[in-house]
């Protein structure tokens, strides 16, 4: 498969209310295009072409939201660099793509190196870097790897949230609860800390246009029992 024949395939499969909804939200994303595909069509398509490291370096090349994203999905994480990572995240121009950068099992998350830049970038001054560090902490929370964190660690990212929380923007606060909802899901131990500090957290209101409701990380965390 070739860039050219990747984006022959967005072009045909474009949605116009996609792309009119990515017109009204684009602030931010550093000028890309979008044919307003969602991200359920872009893994399933992903799925399809298979790890292919030289594609996914020349899809993310290109000004279109789309194909960066398939370029996220495809990528090998056997070839995958930190240099590399540090080099994307840079070029995410704010939240639309950060979100499947560090999450949505994206390739950064199946990195041998995922732990030691998600630790680098929870404490980082860069929101964006702060914000992927904590997609990339619940990625690892829903590992069963010999690799992942053990409890002491994940206790240790609780009490990071706890502090930083309150002087946080919103969109790293949506991170960090997202990240407390798989650290709390973990175990009985996990879920009590987890719960506590989702609590002084309390809902998130993420979209000023009101039209996804605050999340709840209490709700998440309290809807099924942990055992």
């Amino acid at each position: 498969m070739t860039k050219t024949e990747v984006l022959a395939w967005l072009k045909a499969e474009q949605d116009p209310r996609g792309i009119t909804h990515w017109e009204k939200h684009a602030a931010g994303s550093g000028d890309l295009k979008s044919y307003g595909l969602g991200l359920t069509r872009l893994r399933r398509y992903a799925k399809q072409l298979g790890r292919n490291s030289k594609l996914a370096k020349v899809l993310w090349k290109t000004k279109i939201y789309d194909a960066k994203v398939i370029a996220l999905l495809i990528d090998d994480p056997k070839t995958m660099t930190v240099e590399q990572a540090e080099t994307q995240v840079e070029e995410l121009h704010g939240g639309h793509l950060a979100h499947v950068f560090s999450s949505c099992d994206a390739t950064l998350a199946k990195a041998p190196f995922v732990r030691e830049i998600a630790e680098k970038w929870i404490v980082s001054k860069d929101q964006v870097r702060k914000g992927c560090g904590y997609g990339l902490i619940y990625e690892l929370s829903k590992s069963k790897k010999k690799s992942a964190p053990d409890e002491g660690a994940f206790l240790g990212y609780i009490k990071g949230i706890e502090k930083a929380y309150p002087k946080q923007p919103v969109s790293t606060v949506l991170a960090m609860g997202t990240a407390l909802m798989g650290i709390g899901k973990r175990s009985k131990k996990l879920h009590a800390a987890a719960l506590a500090v989702a609590k002084k957290i309390g809902p998130i209101d993420f979209d000023p246009d009101g039209n996804c409701p605050p999340f709840d990380v209490v709700r998440h965390l309290t809807h099924k029992v942990i055992t």
